[in-house]
């Protein structure tokens, strides 16, 4: 066994490839959902948009261990009380940073249009670091689909 048999496992092909194309969909799904003049290529290395790459590949990842290796397996429970949170932090904690970081730059703009604080220029806080309750669900029927193409595919050797 060697570090390159990761490359003929099915659960991470499912992984790389949610992980992967979730990250290239979200660029023409956001030229199209904004109705842009150009692409936004930025998005390829950004964390937030629709669908959620964190929640494809997790859900990828679990439907494919259940798939493999079965829905009544510790291996399958593990991967989805990780799944559950990193969903929940991709939805919740992370959405509500991002709120918060928009919220903050919105009053310090404030201040330094009013001349209430001076000084150095203010790098403004990243707003989108999280996903919707949709973008995360769009995120995980996408990372289940990909693990059943895969499955389908890459059917188990017996």
């Amino acid at each position: 066994m060697s570090i390159w048999d990761i490359f003929r496992s099915p659960v991470a092909i499912s992984g790389f490839f949610a992980l992967l194309l979730s990250q290239l969909l979200k660029v023409p799904i956001d030229y199209l959902r904004n109705q842009r003049k150009d692409w936004n290529w930025s998005l390829l290395f950004n964390a937030g948009g629709v669908p959620s790459s964190h929640s494809a590949l997790m859900a990828a990842v679990t439907t494919s261990i259940g798939l493999y290796v079965g829905w009544g397996s510790p291996m399958f429970a593990l991967a989805l009380a990780i799944t559950s949170i990193v969903i929940y932090d991709a939805a919740g904690v992370r959405r509500q940073a991002g709120l918060h970081a928009e919220r903050i730059n919105k009053l310090v703009k404030q201040l330094f249009s009013t001349g209430k604080i001076d000084g150095e220029e203010w790098d403004t806080l990243r707003e989108s670091i999280g996903h919707s309750r949709g973008e995360a669900f769009a995120g995980v029927l996408f990372g289940i689909v990909i693990a059943i193409i895969v499955r389908l595919l890459m059917p188990p050797v017996i």
